[in-house]
């Protein structure tokens, strides 16, 4: 079981930054053997692959529309992982989940996902 949750979303005008942090709480297995990740949805939108990371195999994977301007990272010694938003246009307006899963498989599906954080609004105003 694994439970998250994130923090650090707010509203920041487009060009700006925004660190998004996912504390994780794990009570089967540890933290490093998951994979991990980021989706978002935007009004009226499904919800979208941001960026994915698995540990074990040492691969981190982004969406093409953030690519470039967001980072992923994770500290498994702190079961924490973040997104590092930079450059930030309208169209990254959404809620923002953090996820996660046992396997790389699938990492762009959403309902591959067994684990979702409650999100976090994040507003870039023009």
């Amino acid at each position: 079981q694994v439970q998250l949750v994130e923090s650090g979303g707010g509203l920041v005008q487009a060009g700006g930054s925004l660190r998004l942090s996912c504390a994780a709480s794990v009570s089967e297995g540890t933290f490093s053997n998951y994979v991990v990740g980021w989706f978002r949805r935007a009004p009226g939108k499904e919800r979208e692959f941001v960026a994915v990371n698995s540990w074990t195999t040492g691969n981190t994977y982004y969406s093409m529309s953030v690519e470039g301007r967001f980072t992923m990272s994770r500290d498994n010694a702190e079961n924490t992982l973040y997104l590092q938003m930079n450059s930030l246009k309208p169209e990254d307006t959404a809620v923002y989940y953090c996820v996660a899963k046992n396997t790389i498989f699938d990492y762009t599906v959403s309902s591959r996902y067994k684990y979702w954080g409650q999100g976090t609004q994040v507003t870039v105003s023009p």
